[in-house]
C-alpha cells in the first residue's frame, strides 16, 4: 500500500524532489564533458575518445541488471544510493590526476557502473511511496526536478569553466554528491513499501501475488522484450549525439569549448522540464506508447538539422530538440516497464534489464560515431544516428501494443496482470 500517513508522504516527496535534483549531474557523471576535456586538454582524437566511453560503459552493461535485482532485494534502498553516489564521485575526481587512457577507462568504468544503481532505486522507491495510481505524475515530478538540477550544473559548470578551466566540473561534481547524500537520508524509511516497490500487492489487479515471479518473465514478455529493442535503438542513436555537438564547438574555439557544451546542456534541460512534467499530467489519458514514439521521432529531424550549418547559435538552438525527445523519453520510461511487470515483482530488475539494452545501444553509438566521424565526417555521423531512430520508431509503431492499464479500460474492470501482457 503506497504511505498512509500524509505527513510522511509530504515529507518523502519533498525530500524525493531534492535528490533528484541533486542527483541529476551525479548519475550521470561527467557525460559530455569527458569528451570535450579529453579533446582539449589531454588532445585524445574522437576515435580514441569514443573508444573510452564505450569501454567504461561496458561496466555499466554488466553492472545494470544485477543492479536492478539488488534494488528489488534490498530494503535498504537509501543506502545503496547513497555509497553509489559517493563511488562515482571518487571515481570521477580521480581523473585529472590519472589522465592516461588505462586510468580513465578503469575510473569511468567504476563510475558508471555504481551510477546504473540510481534510475531502478529512483523509481522504486517512488512506487513504493506513492504507488501505482500516482505513479506516472510522480515520476514526471522526478523528471522534471532531475532536468533543472541537471540545467542549474551546467550553468555553473559553463561559468565556472570559463574562469577556471575545464577541470572545474570535476569539483562541482563533488559538492552536489554532497548534497544528493543529505537528500537521500531525508527520505523517510518507513514511508517505503518494499513490496510495493519492486512491483508487487499491485491494488488494481484481481490476481495479487505475495511472492515475486519467476526470472523468466523477463524472456517471455514480448511486449518488454519490443520495448528493450526500441530502447537500445534509441540510444544508439542518442547518445553520440551531444558529444559530437561538443566536440564540434571545441574544434571552433578550445577555450569556449566547455561552456559552449554548457549552453547545449542547459537549452535542452530547459525544455526536458515542460516535456517532462507533460507526460505526468497527460500519459495516463493520452497513451503511454504515444509519448515513446514521439521521442523515437525526435531524433531523426535533429540528426538531419545539425548538418545544415556549423554555427554556434545553430548547433545550440538544434540542441532545444534534445530536450523533447530525453525529456519524453526519462519520464515514460519507468512507467512502460512498471505497467509491464504490475503484479510481477520484478519491476526494478526488469528495468535493469531494459537499461541493459539501453546501456549496449549508447556504448555502441559513441563507437560508431566515432569511427564514422573520422571515415567520412560529422555530417555521416549525424545523418546515420537519425536513421538509427527512424527505424527504431517502425518498430515502436508495428509492435508495440499500448500498455497503460487505468485510463483506457472500462468502468468497473480491472487491469490486465503482466501474465496476460507477456501471452500478446
Amino acid at each position: 500500500m503506497p504511505s498512509e500517513n500524509p505527513d510522511q508522504a509530504r515529507q518523502a516527496g519533498r525530500a524525493l524532489d531534492a535528490a533528484n535534483f541533486f542527483l541529476a549531474d551525479v548519475r550521470d557523471g561527467l557525460g559530455p564533458y569527458l569528451a570535450v576535456y579529453l579533446l582539449t586538454e589531454q588532445h585524445w582524437d574522437e576515435a580514441r575518445i569514443g573508444l573510452v566511453m564505450s569501454v567504461a560503459t561496458i561496466a555499466g552493461i554488466v553492472a545494470q541488471t544485477p543492479a536492478g535485482a539488488l534494488v528489488d532485494a534490498m530494503r535498504a534502498k537509501r543506502l545503496v544510493m547513497g555509497v553509489a553516489a559517493i563511488m562515482v564521485t571518487v571515481a570521477s575526481l580521480s581523473l585529472p590526476l590519472f589522465p592516461s587512457f588505462l586510468p580513465v577507462a578503469i575510473s569511468q568504468g567504476i563510475a558508471q557502473a555504481a551510477a546504473v544503481v540510481f534510475p531502478p532505486a529512483i523509481a522504486a522507491v517512488s512506487l513504493g511511496i506513492f504507488g501505482h495510481a500516482a505513479f506516472t505524475g510522480r515520476i514526471g515530478r522526478n523528471e522534471t526536478f532531475n532536468h533543472a538540477g541537471n540545467a542549474v550544473a551546467a550553468a555553473l559548470a559553463g561559468v565556472s569553466a570559463y574562469w577556471f578551466g575545464p577541470t572545474v566540473v570535476f569539483y562541482l561534481l563533488g559538492a552536489m554528491a554532497i548534497a544528493s547524500l543529505l537528500s537521500i537520508l531525508v527520505i523517510p524509511a518507513r514511508a517505503i513499501d518494499h513490496d510495493l516497490a519492486r512491483g508487487l500487492h499491485d491494488a488494481d489487479t484481481d490476481a495479487q501475488r505475495d511472492t515475486p515471479s519467476g526470472l523468466a518473465v523477463l524472456l517471455t514478455c514480448r511486449p518488454l522484450l519490443v520495448f528493450a529493442i526500441c530502447v537500445l535503438l534509441f540510444h544508439l542513436s542518442n547518445a553520440a549525439m551531444l558529444p559530437l555537438v561538443g566536440q564540434k564547438l571545441a574544434l571552433q574555439d578550445k577555450n569556449m569549448g566547455t561552456s559552449l557544451m554548457s549552453a547545449c546542456i542547459v537549452a535542452a534541460q530547459l525544455v526536458m522540464v515542460p516535456f517532462a512534467m507533460l507526460v505526468g499530467a497527460g500519459a495516463d489519458r493520452w497513451g503511454h506508447k504515444r509519448f515513446f514514439l514521439a521521442a523515437l521521432l525526435i531524433l531523426p529531424i535533429r540528426g538531419a538539422l545539425y548538418t545544415f550549418s556549423d554555427n554556434p547559435f545553430w548547433l545550440v538552438g538544434v540542441q532545444l530538440l534534445d530536450g523533447v525527445g530525453a525529456g519524453i523519453f526519462g519520464a515514460i520510461f519507468p512507467v512502460i516497464v512498471a505497467d509491464l511487470m504490475r503484479n510481477t515483482g520484478r519491476f526494478n530488475v526488469a528495468q535493469g534489464a531494459v537499461i541493459t539494452a539501453q546501456s549496449i545501444g549508447a556504448a555502441l553509438s559513441t563507437t560508431l560515431a566515432g569511427f564514422v566521424v573520422v571515415g567520412a565526417g560529422y555530417s555521416a555521423a549525424f545523418i546515420t544516428l537519425g536513421a538509427v531512430a527512424a527505424i527504431g520508431a517502425v518498430i515502436c509503431l508495428l509492435a508495440l501494443p499500448e500498455t497503460r492499464h487505468g485510463a483506457s479500460r472500462p468502468q468497473g474492470k480491472t487491469a490486465a496482470p503482466a501474465s496476460a501482457i507477456a501471452a500478446e
